[in-house]
């Protein structure tokens, strides 16, 4: 199975239904085919084995996802928000790709020497060779369909490898061929290398729902997208519910809204029993997944979501902060450290199995272990009832809104500063992001460098996603007798003096 296929049963199926922007200047299911086909000849024309896409969310990214299977390379959406040298490394990796990048972020490609064209540029090309002959050999279901890179504990990203099979079967067992209406639309406002960028362009398409990206998220502005186009089901990060519940004076009405689906961080319960009273028409999903999953893999639903808010039992209640039980062909296991799958009830690390995961690596090869499951390195529990909860990381990396960001990158700028003998981030609990990012710096004696300063170094290499929220300085960092860094007592007496603090102000 290819995700081509998916294509072509929605062109043959409803090939004349608008499926990408909006209806007055939108793609139809049959043009978006059209446009795979001159997508593929132009990348097969290129000879590239890859396209690199460097750009912001739009028509031009699902486009590029079906040339890329037709012309059987994988698509690599790109954090554009990496810093330079990041960047460059990354590249490196695909020095045959074919790039498409917004003009603010070609210069990363030009650099890397990959032929580049702007999302319009692209467009245009994938249009003007919609008539030329394509041989028709898409890749096979074992080919990579896309590879995504993600930071996970070091600092060097991790190219996690999605085959066609994987996402494919996460689309079969989780969507109904056009089992959404004419009326129905989408309103994505994740980047385009979040993974649920590219899940949401497969099953959107697949259910027949119109789908359209919002590039840069403000809360009045992703009100007003979703009253002018009629959005009725919607997917955001905890922290942008969180801003729309929060922020005072919106007109946060939302009439043709029917579903709305959040994950990629822990959901606050006030933020979510907000926007249950605030919009009680509207039918809640917490997705909880991996880009080594093809997305979700665990689903907390609408009637889950109102029996919990409405129950006196601390039990089911405790629900509403769960990521709910997993999807049809996912099976879980709770593990302890020996790899012994613990009791419900018991904290443990989790483990997935299923079609849909990959748990792969390009140069590394695949990480599940002999029986097929995927160590998600995530801590959590499974109630007595299957309801899995999430309680953070089994590693040291930080999530703060979606975005998930490795403590070791920001520390290897920090430590390149003339006066910082030594440094610590970590991630601390935060309502709004999940997670903010806390640093810990140790300075040379008799300098004065004030945490401004070393926040603007920081932005510097790595820009604001990384930047460090607070940086505080101490006269040394605790760190165990073989020089490991003991990261749980940071956190804990970072966390208590916010506390004191905010007792100040109060």
């Amino acid at each position: 199975m290819n995700v081509s296929m998916l294509l072509d049963m929605a062109a043959e199926g409803f090939g004349d239904r608008v499926v990408i922007g909006r209806t007055d200047d939108g793609l139809t299911a049959r043009r978006l085919r059209e446009l795979a086909v001159g997508g593929a000849y132009v990348v097969r024309a290129a000879d590239a084995d890859a396209i690199v896409y460097l750009a912001v969310n739009g028509p031009a990214l699902p486009v590029a996802v079906f040339a890329a299977a037709r012309a059987g390379v994988p698509l690599v959406p790109v954090n554009y928000r990496l810093g330079e040298a990041q960047l460059d490394a990354l590249l490196a990796n695909h020095p045959r790709a074919l790039g498409i990048a917004d003009p603010v972020h070609d210069e990363a490609l030009r650099r890397a020497g990959l032929p580049t064209w702007t999302p319009a540029e692209w467009l245009a090309q994938a249009a003007k060779n919609t008539g030329r002959p394509v041989d028709d050999d898409p890749a096979r279901s074992d080919s990579p369909a896309v590879l995504i890179y993600t930071s996970g504990t070091t600092s060097a990203p991790k190219g996690v490898v999605l085959r066609h099979h994987n996402l494919v079967s996460y689309v079969l067992g989780t969507v109904e061929f056009a089992g959404a209406g004419s009326d129905q639309a989408a309103l994505v406002s994740v980047p385009p290398y979040h993974i649920a960028a590219v899940s949401n362009v497969l099953t959107n398409l697949y259910a027949g729902r119109r789908a359209l990206t919002l590039v840069q998220f403000t809360p009045d502005g992703w009100l007003g997208l979703v009253r002018e186009e009629r959005i009725t089901n919607a997917m955001v990060v905890p922290t942008m519910l969180a801003r729309i519940m929060d922020t005072d004076g919106l007109d946060r009405s939302v009439p043709a809204l029917r579903a709305l689906a959040y994950g990629g961080a822990r959901m606050p319960i006030r933020v979510i029993e907000s926007a249950l009273r605030e919009w009680p028409h509207v039918d809640f999903v917490n997705a909880y997944g991996l880009t080594e999953t093809s997305s979700t893999i665990t689903v907390l639903g609408p009637r889950e979501h109102r029996t919990a808010v409405e129950s006196d039992d601390p039990a089911v209640r405790a629900r509403l902060g769960s990521a709910g039980l997993p999807v049809p062909g996912v099976e879980l296991e709770i593990r302890d450290a020996s790899g012994a799958v613990v009791a419900p009830g018991e904290t443990g690390q989790i483990w997935v199995r299923g079609e849909q995961v990959s748990g792969e690596y390009a140069g590394q090869g695949s990480a599940v272990d002999e029986r097929g499951f995927f160590h998600t390195r995530d801590r959590g529990l499974v109630d007595a009832d299957g309801y899995l909860h999430i309680e953070g990381r089994a590693d040291d990396t930080i999530i703060r809104g979606a975005e998930n960001i490795a403590p070791a990158e920001i520390e290897d700028v920090l430590l390149c500063h003339p006066d910082v003998l030594d440094a610590v981030v970590v991630g601390v609990p935060d309502e709004e992001w999940g997670q903010r990012i806390e640093a810990v710096v140790v300075l040379r004696d008799g300098v004065e460098t004030d945490a401004g300063a070393l926040r603007v170094h920081v932005r510097g290499t790595l820009r604001g996603s990384r930047t460090p929220d607070r940086i505080t300085r101490w006269r040394e960092l605790p760190r165990t007798p073989t020089g490991k860094l003991v990261r749980r007592d940071i956190v804990e007496t970072l966390t208590a003096e916010r506390r004191r603090a905010a007792g100040r102000q109060g």
